[in-house]
């Protein structure tokens, strides 16, 4: 078998910036898993990586002589899989839009392969989903958890669930961990599976319409209003209203607010009652800043929320505009709408404006995020930050829109 290997498409990691300051592009959550836990559980392998050199430490590459490079933007199906394994060596596979999607090479390769590149190409033109842009990732989101829904759980029996206050519609589109708590919930699958993680809590008072999922030892606090198309990813804490969102880990939304058609990064904290506009007063189409063109970028639709990268925090009562982009390590506070882009390292609000927030400080805050779930901030991850803030203040200042 090929040694797994999933490469950042150049253009696709500049397009999904902030998220992929933090991670390979296969490091996002897309669905119950990752890209990246999702091609592991289809080629039964674990996959190392090809992607920017600040980021090989924590996800190196591990290349042998027989290996099978496959774009990290790309999620998993029957049909591709079966062509992947039956891709010969020194051949590339692209779709109809030149996409390349995979090659298999004895060589390590030292960068995303090009569809410039001297391997013998076949086309695939079977239906994919692939990430292109960020609100890919919540727009496309209710289908993924299906997918994963289905092979996770097939052949296996759920945990029941017991609680004589908790009512579930259509129960054999819910799953339930081992370790898992539900206590006077309301659970609705009718319109698509609820996936509820090992040692995850729904608490007491909380409503969830699937499709959703919640991750490992995440927590849906009490009278939590959870609508379809949602994930929460591992070890988070979710309150007040959350729909059509994907949480990566490690993040908290403790409290009442609104969140919605919005992406958060790991370690991040929403204080109470945090709120983001998801669609504009006149019914236009959404823009959102993009890290290539440095513009925003018309998104083609009404309803988009708030990206936020790894490590942000917002204090509490912050408003966020239709289509806020906010970059890695991010402290955001005080009145009013803030900016439509907030750059890494950035610490204030709109109101009184921005200052940068100082790496040792925003260090010294994540080494204390990681110790209260009881992980180690190591130098690895110090370095990526590092890395991060390095690149932010070498380039000429990140432009800030207020509309």
């Amino acid at each position: 078998m090929a040694t797994l290997i999933l490469f950042d498409d150049p253009a696709l990691r500049t397009s999904l910036l902030p998220l992929t300051f933090t991670r390979p592009v296969a490091g996002i959550r897309f669905g119950i898993q990752t890209l990246t836990e999702k091609w592991a559980g289809w080629l039964e392998q674990t996959p190392s990586f090809l992607t920017e050199a600040y980021l090989s430490v924590k996800f190196p590459m591990q290349p042998s002589d027989d290996n099978l490079y496959v774009n990290g933007a790309v999620c998993p199906t029957p049909a591709l899989v079966d062509a992947l394994n039956e891709l010969a060596t020194g051949h590339g596979l692209r779709d109809n839009d030149g996409l390349v999607l995979a090659v298999r090479t004895p060589h390590a390769l030292s960068q995303a392969p090009d569809i410039t590149d001297a391997y013998h190409w076949q086309p695939f033109a079977e239906p994919l989903t692939v990430l292109r842009h960020l609100w890919d990732i919540f727009v496309e989101n209710g289908d993924q958890i299906r997918a994963d829904f289905k092979r996770l759980t097939e052949g296996r029996t759920s945990e029941p669930i017991t609680d004589p206050f908790t009512r579930v519609y259509a129960p054999e589109n819910v799953f339930v961990e081992p370790g898992a708590t539900i206590r006077a919930a309301i659970l609705n699958a009718e319109g698509g599976p609820i996936y509820i993680g090992k040692n995850a809590t729904i608490s007491e008072g909380s409503i969830v319409i699937g499709p959703f999922s919640l991750g490992e030892g995440s927590t849906v606090n009490w009278g939590g209003k959870m609508r379809s198309n949602t994930t929460i990813g591992p070890f988070c804490k979710v309150g007040g209203e959350v729909g059509n969102s994907v949480f990566f880990g490690y993040s908290n939304k403790g409290h009442d607010g609104f969140l919605g058609n919005s992406i958060i990064g790991e370690w991040c904290n929403l204080g109470a009652n945090v709120n983001n506009s998801n669609l504009k007063n006149d019914y236009s189409n959404v823009k959102i800043y993009h890290y290539g063109t440095k513009q925003l970028e018309d998104t083609g639709r009404p309803f988009c929320g708030l990206t936020m990268a790894d490590y942000t925090k917002a204090g509490i009562s912050t408003m966020f505009n239709t289509g806020t982009v906010v970059g890695v390590s991010v402290n955001v506070f005080g009145g009013g709408f803030q900016y439509k882009h907030i750059p890494s390292f950035s610490w204030g609000g709109a109101a009184d404006g921005f200052t940068t927030y100082r790496l040792d400080k925003a260090m010294q805050v994540a080494a204390e995020a990681y110790a209260r779930r009881n992980r180690p901030f190591d130098e690895v991850e110090k370095n990526i930050l590092r890395a991060i803030f390095d690149q932010s203040h070498s380039l000429p200042p990140e432009p800030l829109f207020s509309f």
